[in-house]
């Protein structure tokens, strides 16, 4: 037991020394593209520091550290260990160039690694470029995941399937081509052609091509980082001639990002049913477009006036946003033109999130039909005896019972977690319940807006943001290879 545990904690940091050398790397771009911006030297430092810091680390625990073979629990620690790793190197920069807190940059790049969006920053517009660009970055490269970064450096050792499947939330799904290698490259290359046809169909609209880089960055990857406070209503605000196109632009980009990207490969042989052969698609349709229409009705119940397409457009929009866990806006979700049960339909929405295998995080689609499945077997067998032999099935496939289990014991998690977030919220800040559990829904979900204001939010409690921020990653990693990492004897056996 004490052998393995030696071998537990160098095979870890030799994972996370690779990683850093990578990180260091990236943070070049946005270093290099500040100087050709003139964005100044204090901002080239914010950079350079921590791209030097993590390069150096990672060699230096590469060069302390031999390389050994990883059992999956401990391929699940480096990669829990990984991202608070990435998130605090990555704040670095904006401690340097806006003067922030450590836990609110920690918090940010946490929100972006994980694809959340939650920030605590106000002010955007006038920020440098080259930071922006930064915040960008993080949530593109969380949205498939920094594990295929994993799975490149530690491709012939063990556990690499069980990596794969922590970071694409699959309950069982094939892959297109045999050899994990070269089924990342074809997802790698398909999430990379999307973000360029997204980027260049915001160009076409009449986005600045800066703000379409990043965009194109933030919502492939269902981020939704924006370098706008306004979000993607800036541009309706700011009077752009075609805001409509740019909405509706990032709303099939929000979409491409909540889709399984084993659908996108099917898409690309020309295989256009894959759009609805699936249980999965068809209950991703299904509730996307109900609860757009369960709004839509509230909407015209207040109003008492019929909805005009800038309404549907509106609404449309958020239900995707949230759903799909992107998190941009074109409407306060908080504000009065979302009645009551817009508010509670987007929590559901929260909890629901995007498919398996998509950027989207969330509970994920194919979860909830499973687990709806379940409740009907249960039903079923109640009424017609227990002697019934039956079992859930999807897709015309029997669903292994451990892994309805494992769903249920998720969403048991995820309840208590929501739970323990809004109790920590409303008791240090006193504010009402759905506006306190709303922030750990947001989280948890790694959506991006609740119903905390960003005022509020700025202002948390660091014991409130330090719960988020356990929140996000749980949410990112699905909640079990958090818990083990803060399980001793999880490092030692």
């Amino acid at each position: 037991m004490a052998e393995k545990s030696k071998r537990n904690v160098p095979a870890v940091l030799r994972l996370l020394g690779s990683l850093l050398v990578i990180l260091g790397a990236i943070l070049l771009l946005p270093l290099l593209a500040g100087w050709a911006w003139g964005d100044g030297d204090a901002v080239a430092v914010a950079f350079l520091l921590p791209a030097a810091g993590a390069a150096g680390a990672g060699l230096f625990l590469r060069a302390l550290t031999p390389e050994r073979d990883i059992p999956p629990r401990v391929a699940a620690l480096a990669c829990t260990g990984a991202w608070i790793a990435f998130s605090a190197v990555g704040a670095v920069p904006f401690m340097i160039a806006v003067k922030a807190s450590f836990i609110d940059s920690f918090f940010e790049t946490m929100s972006g690694f994980t694809t959340t969006g939650i920030t605590m920053f106000t002010g955007l517009d006038g920020w440098p470029r080259s930071l922006l660009l930064w915040r960008a970055l993080t949530q593109w490269i969380g949205g498939l995941g920094i594990l295929t970064f994993f799975l490149v450096i530690s491709r012939h050792r063990s556990g690499d399937h069980r990596l794969f499947g922590a970071e694409s939330h699959k309950v069982e799904m094939g892959r297109p081509v045999p050899g994990l290698s070269h089924t990342l490259k074809i997802l790698w290359g398909i999430y990379v052609s999307l973000t360029l046809a997204v980027g260049g169909a915001l160009v076409l609209a009449g986005m600045p091509v800066f703000d379409s880089v990043c965009h194109s960055l933030t919502t492939l990857s269902t981020g939704g980082f924006s370098p706008h406070d306004a979000s993607i209503g800036f541009y309706r605000q700011a009077g752009y001639a075609h805001f409509r196109a740019i909405e509706t632009i990032v709303i099939v980009g929000m979409l491409l990002g909540g889709i399984n990207f084993f659908i996108h490969y099917r898409l690309s042989k020309g295989e256009w049913r894959a759009l609805g052969d699936n249980t999965e698609m068809r209950w991703f349709w299904g509730i996307a477009g109900g609860a757009a229409a369960l709004i839509l009705a509230e909407r015209l119940g207040r109003t008492g006036a019929l909805p005009g397409a800038d309404t549907v457009r509106d609404v449309v929009f958020q239900a995707v946003s949230i759903m799909t866990t992107t998190g941009f806006a074109t409407r306060n979700i908080a504000g009065p033109w979302f009645g009551p049960a817009a508010r509670l339909i987007f929590l559901g929405l929260m909890v629901v999130g995007g498919c398996v295998g998509s950027t989207g995080g969330g509970f994920k689609v194919m979860r909830t039909a499973m687990l709806s499945k379940e409740v009907w077997r249960e039903i079923f067998n109640f009424r017609h005896g227990r002697h019934l032999v039956t079992c859930v099935t999807v897709d015309g496939k029997a669903v292994p019972v451990g892994e309805i289990r494992r769903a249920g014991g998720l969403f048991f998690a995820w309840l208590g977690l929501v739970a323990l977030g809004g109790i920590v919220t409303a008791g240090l800040t006193g504010m009402a319940g759905l506006r306190s559990a709303s922030g750990m829904f947001s989280a948890l979900g790694n959506v991006g807006p609740c119903y905390i204001s960003q005022a509020e939010l700025g202002a948390l409690p660091a014991a409130v943001k330090a719960v988020y921020i356990v929140g996000m990653l749980a949410g990112r990693l699905e909640i079990i290879p958090v818990l083990l990492f803060f399980i001793p004897r999880s490092w030692r056996s």
